[in-house]
């Protein structure tokens, strides 16, 4: 059995106070914990600093460590001196995170007093984006998504898998709303549940509508004679193409309602038509004339109520 320097495994020096030591393993542990780190052996190194702390925690058990001395070095043979015991007060380590060494156990005696029993713990809940169409969002559908996600392999280390799932979007789900899917999260510990995975909603951007929460909007362009006498359009919706009708006289920048088109709920959104009034390009001399003669027969200042 080799010897294990628990000091250099928490990276402390012999004389480090109580507090360095627990400093030292707080930081250590959130770094190689297997739930969360990237490091390669994660989890060997999680159980390491683990059974450190375990060592140099208690001033009782820090001591009968000390005793040895430091004549031994990390990873030379190693055999408890003759007659060696320590007493702890018959207190057994049944609620351990994970199996100590051999080392340990020769020293403090853990695997005489006790049946092993390993922690059970519960998954980390994981969250992810979730980039959706408007389409999609509004007649709901099922999609593949691919995660990156970190399991245990067959002889217990911590490996980056991808991974696929088949997700079922709401109908009428909007931005910024989550899905939760059970135990898709982190792997559990000790047999423990797994975490739960949860999918926050962002819409892609689309060519003709904007959202804001169950309400959609859309730039609807006009012509100058739809606007000033008025008309029926076809107007494009998420729920497909509705006949609108134009006021006569209306502007630029007006919105019209169409109540009940927006993305279904309870209640449902509405859907806003924004009219933009676009004119034709006066590039030919017929056009030219046209706009001259609107001119003369239309004296108009739009402008009139800024000039003081």
């Amino acid at each position: 059995m080799q010897y294990k320097d628990y000091y250099k495994t928490l990276g402390v020096s012999r004389n480090a106070t109580q507090d360095d030591i627990k400093r030292a393993y707080r930081k250590l542990a959130r770094k190689y914990h297997p739930d969360v780190s990237q490091e390669k052996e994660a989890e060997q190194r999680f159980k390491e600093i683990g059974e450190a702390y375990e060592a140099l925690k208690e001033p009782q058990k820090r001591t009968a460590y000390d005793q040895l001395g430091s004549r031994w070095q990390a990873g030379e043979e190693f055999q408890p001196p003759p007659g060696w015991n320590v007493n702890l007060g018959g207190r057994r380590f049944t609620d351990k995170p994970f199996d100590f060494s051999d080392f340990f156990e020769s020293l403090f005696g853990a695997g005489r007093q006790g049946p092993h029993h390993t922690h059970r713990s519960a998954g980390k809940d994981q969250h992810t984006n979730c980039a959706i169409t408007l389409e999609q969002a509004y007649q709901g559908s099922t999609r593949t998504i691919e995660l990156q996600v970190s399991a245990r392999d067959s002889s217990g280390q911590i490996q980056t898998q991808t991974r696929q799932l088949n997700v079922k979007i709401p109908q009428g789900i909007i931005q910024g709303q989550k899905i939760r899917l059970r135990s898709q999260g982190a792997s559990g510990m000790g047999g423990g549940p797994n975490g739960d995975l949860y999918l926050e909603i962002e819409f892609k951007p689309h060519r003709l509508y904007r959202v804001d929460g169950r309400d959609i909007y859309l730039n609807l362009p006009i012509t100058p004679w739809e606007a000033a006498l008025g008309s029926t359009l076809a107007v494009p919706t998420l729920g497909g193409t509705i006949e609108m009708k134009i006021p006569a006289n209306s502007q630029s920048g007006q919105k019209l309602r169409l109540k009940g088109r927006g993305f279904p709920g309870k209640p449902p959104g509405d859907h806003y038509v924004l009219l933009q009034i676009v004119t034709p390009k006066a590039d030919t001399a017929e056009a030219q004339a046209f706009y001259l003669k609107m001119a003369q027969t239309l004296p108009f200042n739009p402008r009139a109520d800024m000039i003081a």
